[in-house]
């Protein structure tokens, strides 16, 4: 199969917005794929994706615009002020590139292109920008126009499909056996390895018995559980009945691999950050018994005179890429363990209660690690009691757990409850909400350039993102500067064809980047979408909204606080009209 193929693939899924006709375009694709025993189905899964390999390998090309532009020139001969021009007219590097590269000689293969762009990966050492950029220009003389478009959107990490993980898991599905009913079992397997590519290679080549028995791996991160929101230590037991109860710690969540001596560090969002928590790995190979583990907790800084732990926005600090031995010797981390997902075999299925035994006996003495207390609770006053104490001592609050709970991999349900305030009258909670775009403001923000911010919360159900707020409040003027300088990298020239708005922002940008936000409580909004499909009269929208935290690098843009979260948290406020 011709990687033209797939480029013209990509243009019609561009060409659409509904996620029925992706699915339907994303079967064909993959049916027709694994017809051709010349084809990996896993290159052109991580292809769709804008990748060479999943995302938690931290694979990046490394070229910048500056460095694709540099490139069209070598493969064209035009000038760069040509190219600046129609770059700064299109704001699409891929779509210029589409218009100058006219003449090409070669019709590769998917797999053919798929090595060259590993290769161009590869390049390292003296002369390395010399030789990334000559490789790539002379890759753009040998493909036709179509081609050039996207692969150059791949290497900047702008494809720009719109297609979300749903939609991929419904077209495999279809795809093998002509219908979605299938995805369940697609589905829990990618939560269970965060490889897309993987579980389209095994379903293709092993066939749907193997995805049903699919177990976790050691080395690829499991998608994290998650807890949901009731108002109130009453609600919880009336809901799970006795339970146990742990600290909510306001920290990096953490889920630790150790394959021998070989440790991997994933955060909330699967990125791979081994490398910034040094101590981490050094505790798990000290304090860890078992050959094969994954376990996960929360790491917080503390403070090495006093040993009191620091709050979060001192925590972040630790989130380097450079500086990581100063920073570690002024803030070190203690991490608290609170799941254990495999020893020497998959746990995941297993009761809490058997999780918990497990760990407190693979989990051994030492200064980094320490398991999470808890409390086993039957009543409504007990669980009060311990969340009082938790919030005395500085804690978020707790997070309450079913006995007989499975670890329910990147699922939120009751297995968890977390409870961090009261729901009376008032929203007391925050909300994680992504920026997807700005407004210029008026006096002095006007000559700040950014005024306030367009935030939207996450529908799964539709894979959009549907607005909730117009943000003003709780950024610094130097924030706020700081803020424009990082949105514009992402800007766009339109609306994003995953963002659901009636408004309209001066500035559009990619949903990417996740902020806390506080409200005085969630309303009704004629304006805003979240939850309007819902309710045909009004949406949902947060009153007198305002920034907590900056941005919450441990989370994607899928994570935020999705449309039916914000609609129970108004139904929890007691709020009757």
């Amino acid at each position: 199969m011709k990687f033209k193929e797939l480029a013209v693939y990509f243009q019609r899924l561009e060409s659409i917005s509904k996620r029925l006709d992706m699915t339907d375009i994303l079967a064909e694709l993959f049916q027709k794929a694994s017809q051709d025993k010349k084809v990996n189905i896993e290159e052109i899964v991580y292809l769709s994706q804008g990748h060479l390999l999943p995302s938690f390998k931290n694979i990046e090309f490394q070229m910048s615009e500056k460095l694709i532009h540099k490139s069209i020139v070598l493969a064209t001969g035009k000038p760069d002020e040509l190219i600046e021009d129609m770059f700064q007219r299109i704001g699409d590097y891929g779509e210029v590139a589409q218009k100058l590269c006219k003449i090409y000689i070669e019709n590769l293969s998917i797999t053919d292109v798929y090595k060259k762009l590993t290769e161009l990966v590869g390049f390292s050492g003296a002369g390395v920008v010399v030789k990334k950029t000559e490789f790539l220009a002379d890759l753009l003389k040998s493909i036709s126009p179509i081609e050039v478009k996207y692969i150059i959107r791949i290497i900047l990490g702008k494809l720009r499909l719109g297609v979300g993980d749903p939609t991929f898991l419904d077209s495999l599905s279809l795809a093998y056996s002509g219908d979605k009913n299938l995805r369940k079992h697609l589905e829990r397997a990618y939560n269970l390895c965060c490889d897309l590519g993987l579980v389209a290679k095994i379903l293709f080549s092993e066939g749907i018995e193997r995805i049903k028995g699919f177990e976790v791996i050691v080395g690829c991160p499991i998608r994290m559980a998650l807890a949901a929101r009731m108002p109130g230590a009453k609600e919880i037991i009336e809901k799970i009945g006795t339970c146990a109860v742990e600290a909510k710690y306001d920290g990096f969540r953490c889920q630790v691999h150790k394959n021998g001596k070989e440790i991997q560090v994933y955060s909330r969002n699967l990125e791979n950050t081994t490398h910034m928590f040094p101590e981490i790995k050094e505790g798990t190979l000290a304090q860890v018994k078992n050959k094969n583990v994954i376990y996960e907790g929360e790491a917080i800084a503390y403070d090495p005179q006093t040993g009191e732990c620091l709050p979060f926005q001192t925590t972040v600090q630790r989130k380097r890429k450079h500086g990581i031995a100063s920073m570690r010797k002024l803030f070190p981390l203690k991490l608290f363990v609170f799941d254990l997902l495999y020893a020497d075999g998959d746990l995941t299925d297993k009761s809490y209660e058997q999780r918990r035994k497990i760990l407190t006996s693979v989990i051994g003495k030492g200064d980094v690690l320490e398991v999470s207390p808890v409390h086993i609770v039957k009543t409504a006053r007990e669980l009060e009691n311990i969340f009082e104490e938790s919030l005395r001592e500085g804690r978020e609050g707790i997070v309450a757990k079913r006995l007989d709970g499975v670890y329910k991999a990147g699922g939120r349900n009751f297995n968890w409850i977390k409870l961090k305030s009261s729901y009376s009258g008032e929203l007391n909670d925050t909300i994680d909400c992504v920026i997807v775009g700005y407004y210029f403001g008026k006096g002095l923000r006007a000559s700040l350039g950014l005024g306030s911010l367009l935030a939207c919360v996450y529908d799964k159900k539709s894979e959009t993102f549907k607005t909730i707020a117009k943000i003003g409040s709780g950024l610094t003027e130097d924030e706020l500067v700081k803020f424009k300088k990082m949105l514009d990298k992402i800007k766009v020239n339109s609306k994003p064809p995953k963002v659901d708005s009636l408004i309209e922002p001066d500035v559009w940008v990619e949903p990417k980047y996740v902020i806390e936000v506080q409200a005085d409580e969630i309303t009704r909004s004629p304006v805003h979408t979240c939850g309007k499909a819902q309710d045909k009269d009004s949406g949902y929208a947060l009153r007198f909204p305002r920034t907590v935290d900056k941005i919450r690098e441990d989370k994607d843009a899928q994570d935020a606080t999705t449309v039916n979260e914000n609609i129970n948290l108004f139904k929890m406020q007691g709020r009757k009209t």
